[in-house]
C-alpha cells in the first residue's frame, strides 16, 4: 500500500484503487467470480474514481469528482439493500456483490480488493 500525500478514493490511495481495477481480470479467474460480479467492481471502482457521472447502484448522479466517503459508504449500503431484495435475480445480484466488495475496500470496510 502507498502512503503520504497521494490523492485519496476513500480510505485508499487513488493508485491503489486504478491497480485494483486493472487486476479485476485475473481475479475474477483465480476466484470464480462471475462476469456480473467483476462488472459491478469495475463499475465501483470508475465511480470511486471520478470516471462516471452516476453511481453504480443507486444512479445517484452530478458528480465530477471522486465522491467522499460519505456518499461512497451510502452507495455501499445501497448494494446491501439490493443484495437483500430476495426478489433479486442471481446477475443483478452478482454486479451488486461486485459493487458491494469493491467499495467496501476502497471505504477501508474489508482489507482485500476484489
Amino acid at each position: 500500500m502507498r502512503q503520504g500525500n497521494e490523492p485519496r478514493v476513500g480510505t485508499r490511495a487513488y493508485a491503489d484503487v486504478e491497480l485494483a481495477q486493472k487486476q479485476l481480470g485475473a481475479r475474477e479467474v483465480e476466484r470464480g467470480r462471475s462476469p456480473q460480479f467483476s462488472s459491478g467492481a469495475s463499475a465501483a471502482y470508475d465511480w470511486a474514481l471520478g470516471r462516471a457521472d452516476r453511481a453504480p447502484v443507486t444512479g445517484a448522479g452530478d458528480a465530477e469528482s471522486v465522491p467522499d466517503l460519505q456518499v461512497l459508504t451510502a452507495e455501499v449500503d445501497a448494494a446491501v439493500v439490493q443484495m437483500e431484495d430476495p426478489t433479486g435475480r442471481p446477475g443483478p445480484r452478482d454486479y451488486n456483490r461486485g459493487v458491494h466488495d469493491a467499495l467496501a475496500w476502497v471505504c477501508g470496510h474489508s482489507d482485500e480488493a476484489p
